[in-house]
């Protein structure tokens, strides 16, 4: 069976096929270095590493691109309150995120650039934009994309005219035709500033991505992020990357669901979330918070309660048991019934996988495999390998 992947942009399940054979070019919008992640934007980056195992599992080479977004209003904010640098406040929290996706097991990217150290990559974007009279000036001396010059809505469905009348950053209510790409700079920013030719100010939030992907993988196979992104800022950075390639090309865009407490959107202005420090602290297992979080598949809203976190620990621990018992009878030979079970476990489990990635599939096909092995008390060589096999996609026991 071939991998298919439900893409955003065309709004199908679509058979996967890079634009390079055998190898996939992969960008992952990382963190806002501005406070802890929680495990709401560790959904996302845990299926992104599901995603990344999968295709490797499939015979691609990935190379995958993660930024770190520390030139932000956030960051700023949160520096004023603390009376710190805002590289102070990144780089703490830059390492901060570090630390949870090797508690999570989560692969790490090939590349991780800050855009603090990427300035004259967006500089010189921005100036060949407004050379090709795609950017305009604007009244407050920051620097606007013209969108009315390229394609715009074909991820979201938000034409021009809706634009104003959607949920945004401030930045996107200048006018519908424009959204900033240099943000001239205002007292409140304070020292996060450039001079440049393009005036005093700093990057905006959309151009940064997309002077990324553009400038460590040329052509991007698959955008991968949360749902809150489609719009604006995924929509944005396809606007950006037709105006600087003078084409759309054909690009895979992945979204993940939002994470809700109790019901609600986990997020920060809420104080509904949960950070795996904190989690971990009360004596959860990271692992078994990466097991919830590929527990559905990514497309579907989940909600977190701390009685799910407990059941997924009880389905790591069975997991466990499994691979224990598969190594002490590695040497023994599994009975007929058994081999039968394990075709046809791995059969569903990578169908489950090719078929959108469907974690919450592939992990109820491997813990109801998991049980009756565990009942029929045998284990084996043919047990131990599928379990190897399983784990490298989904990352639980390494």
């Amino acid at each position: 069976m071939s991998l298919r992947l439900y893409n955003t942009l065309t709004r199908k399940k679509e058979v996967f096929r890079p634009s390079q054979p055998g190898v996939v070019k992969l960008y992952t919008c990382g963190p806002t270095v501005y406070d802890y992640a929680h495990i709401g934007n560790f959904r996302t980056f845990v299926f992104q590493d599901l995603l990344r195992r999968w295709l490797v599992c499939r015979g691609y080479r990935v190379v995958q691109v993660m930024n770190i977004t520390d030139v932000d209003e956030k960051t700023i904010e949160r520096a004023r309150r603390l009376r710190k640098s805002w590289r102070e406040i990144a780089r703490k929290y830059e390492e901060a995120f570090m630390e949870d996706i090797s508690a999570l097991n989560i692969q790490r990217a090939d590349y991780y650039p800050r855009i603090s150290e990427h300035i004259e990559d967006v500089i010189e974007f921005t100036r060949d934009l407004l050379d090709r009279g795609l950017a305009i000036r604007g009244k407050d001396g920051g620097i606007y994309l013209d969108i009315t010059k390229v394609g715009y809505g074909r991820l979201s469905g938000l034409t021009p005219k809706k634009r104003l009348r959607a949920k945004s950053r401030r930045e996107d209510y200048r006018e519908p035709k424009h959204f900033v790409l240099w943000k001239a700079w205002e007292e409140k920013d304070e020292d996060m500033v450039w001079d440049c030719e393009l005036g005093r100010g700093r990057p905006g939030w959309h151009v940064e991505c997309a002077v990324l992907a553009l400038k460590y993988l040329g052509d991007v196979d698959i955008h991968s992020g949360g749902v809150d992104l489609v719009f604006p800022h995924h929509e944005n950075t396809l606007a950006l990357w037709e105006a600087a390639k003078g084409r759309l090309g054909h690009s895979y865009w992945l979204h993940v669901e939002h994470l809700t407490a109790h019901g609600e959107k986990m997020s920060k202005s809420k104080g509904n979330y949960y950070t795996l420090k904190k989690l971990v602290r009360k004596g959860h297992d990271p692992m078994a918070v990466r097991l919830f979080l590929l527990s559905k598949h990514h497309r579907e809203k989940m909600d977190f309660t701390p009685e799910k976190l407990v059941r997924a620990g009880e389905d790591l621990e069975l997991l466990r048991g499994l691979r224990d018992m598969a190594r002490r009878t590695r040497e023994e030979a599994s009975s007929e019934e058994v081999r039968r079970m394990t075709d046809a476990a791995r059969r569903d489990f990578e169908g489950a996988l090719d078929d959108d990635l469907d974690s919450g599939r592939a992990l109820d096909v491997l813990l109801s495999y998991g049980r009756r092995v565990r009942e029929m008390d045998e284990g084996g060589r043919i047990v131990g390998e599928f379990l190897d096999e399983a784990d490298k996609a989904l990352g639980l026991l390494g």
